[in-house]
């Protein structure tokens, strides 16, 4: 008897949104052949990640079994499914599969990491199919908020997978591929041993809306907006920029660009094809020549992010534009759980300079890109499949789409990040736990969750920071007082003394009394110092910050 197997391992995206990272293995325990599903990122914010520019999955464990992969497949352009390909090129060093569009996407970034040409392999949609290892794979289209998504059929010698990727049923998506239910019933005739399927939407219980219900309104919102429109969404959603700027044109704006991401994903669907009839832009340079009222800002910054175009504006000024009383700045996109604040700060600043604010407003001007619970039955129902693995949501969203499979006589399971899923047997099952996190992107390099630097920056941006400084002669005996360096503390505590006075004095004491094993003691000294900075400032700021201490003794 064969004791070969099929699993099914999350790295990231399965017990939270983003981050994307899926492992299919078939072969003996501990030497499958894999395939990876998405290499994706997550984006920090100031609260648990300060200074981190992106945040992507812990690979140790693939990297430790480089040897057994097979190749990469990337679903989609979106940044939690494709934004850490370039990242993670050189330590996985296996070949990139996509369609056209995505693509386009990957190569750029696989161009700043320096890959080879030979890196990315574009594949057409299905009925092709590649084969690597035990695994045949083909890229079925499927609509979502972004062009050339694709559901991945997977077979296996243990049976046909469907991993859903992200994805709604929609008939009229504006730009990509609608959904295709006969051909998504074609694929399951064969029989499906496992659907691993998008859990995002499964709280909401109306059936999803297309792309193309929002034409209308968007056009009678433009042609009623007084002085110029700014419109943000995310910049990937392809088919909301087109009528977003379909219905400018109709209403007499010109449209202007603002974001480097909003700019890119108009340049790659023009030059893939995908973006055809897109109206004509103008530099924001024009812009400054023409009336208010004939203008619409099409930009970046939907989910409040600091450094983009919306932030930018609402900060005063960005690429010499600015806005103003009368000015109507529209939000159409929904905002992802954790952003508010950012969306919020933004909402106000415009406010304040008299821009109205126009947001979802009841799905006037905003359609998910997921399927709301009663599409994701009707994908159950089309693909019949042996067993429902829920993916991409937080653990919520995965518990309730598994417990909806299971009532529906559906074997299923919460597989979070780090469970290896064995999908092998009649109802699929923990195989094994692999210890998963997070790597940070700080800078130009690359650091671990766990290598502190992130917790010390928490500390201080909590607790302020202090050095404090001591020079010794060639015989250990102190060169004048120590001296204490403030960073985030306040100048004066409860004493009404300079703080820095104050731990200077208790430092000074200490030193005067210190014998002389403990001046020798770069051990003792630094501990001793660093105690009685902090014990000062507790009692005089009822803060303990975090201390560097500097002992340079004299040769």
């Amino acid at each position: 008897m064969s004791n070969e197997r099929l699993i099914y391992l999350p790295l990231g995206g399965a017990g939270e949104i983003g981050m994307n990272a899926y492992v299919y293995g078939y072969g003996a325990p501990g030497k499958e052949r894999l395939i990876v599903v998405d290499l994706g990122v997550t984006f920090p914010d100031m609260d648990g990640t300060p200074g981190v520019d992106l945040i992507l999955p812990d690979i140790s464990w693939l990297k430790e079994r480089r040897e057994q992969i097979e190749a990469i497949f990337i679903t989609h352009g979106h940044e939690d499914h494709i934004g850490a390909v370039g990242h993670y090129w050189d330590a996985l060093r296996a070949p990139i599969l996509a369609r056209k569009f995505t693509g386009a996407l990957a190569r750029r970034k696989l161009d700043e990491h320096g890959a080879p040409d030979t890196a990315l392999r574009i594949v057409e949609a299905w009925p092709e199919t590649v084969t690597f290892g035990p695994f045949t794979v083909g890229f079925v289209p499927i609509s979502h908020s972004i062009p050339e998504s694709a559901g991945l059929v997977i077979d296996t010698p243990k049976g046909r997978v469907v991993h859903s990727g992200d994805f709604k049923i929609d008939e009229t998506p504006i730009v990509g591929e609608p959904f295709d239910r006969a051909l998504w019933a074609e694929i399951a005739k064969p029989g499906v041993r496992a659907l691993i399927c998008d859990s995002t939407n499964v709280f909401s219980p109306e059936p999803g809306r297309s792309e193309a219900t929002l034409s209308d309104s968007i056009e009678t919102f433009m042609q009623e907006a007084t002085g110029m429109v700014v419109a943000t969404t995310f910049a990937s959603n392809v088919a909301r920029l087109k009528t977003l700027a379909t219905a400018a044109e109709r209403a007499g704006r010109s449209v202007c660009l603002l974001g480097r991401a909003m700019r890119r994903m108009v340049e790659v669907g023009t030059e893939t094809g995908l973006l055809d009839g897109f109206p004509s832009t103008i530099s924001p340079e024009d812009v400054l020549d023409m009336p208010r009222q004939n203008v619409l800002l099409l930009v970046t910054g939907s989910q409040g992010e600091r450094r983009a175009a919306s932030a930018q504006l609402a900060n005063g000024k960005y690429m010499g534009l600015t806005l103003t009383e009368g000015d109507t700045f529209l939000f159409s996109s929904k905002t992802i759980p954790g952003n508010e604040r950012g969306v919020i700060r933004i909402m106000n600043q415009l406010s304040e300079m008299g821009v109205d604010i126009v947001d979802d407003d009841g799905g006037k001007y905003h359609v998910s890109g997921h399927a709301n619970r009663p599409d994701l039955e009707e994908m159950h129902a089309i693909i019949r499949p042996a067993m429902m693995i829920p993916m991409h949501g937080e653990h919520r969203h995965l518990r309730k789409h598994a417990r909806i499979a299971e009532e529906a006589g559906l074997p299923s399971i919460v597989a979070v990040n780090g469970m290896m899923i064995d999908l092998s047997g009649n109802r699929p099952s923990v195989a094994e736990y692999i210890e998963t996190g997070r790597t940070y992107i700080d800078g130009t390099v690359q650091i671990g969750a766990l290598d502190g630097i992130v917790r010390d920056r928490i500390k201080m941006a909590l607790n302020g920071h202090m050095v404090v400084t001591l020079i010794l002669d060639e015989n250990d005996q102190p060169l004048g007082e120590p001296w204490v360096e403030l960073a985030g503390l306040p100048e004066t505590g409860i004493s009404n003394a300079a703080l820095v006075d104050v731990i200077e004095e208790d430092l000074g004491q200490f030193v005067n009394r210190a014998d002389r094993k403990t001046l020798r003691s770069e051990e003792k000294l630094d501990h001793e110092l660093r105690r009685i900075a902090r014990n000062s400032a507790q009692s005089e700021i009822g803060k303990k910050p975090e201390v560097t201490v500097v002992v340079s003794r004299l040769s």
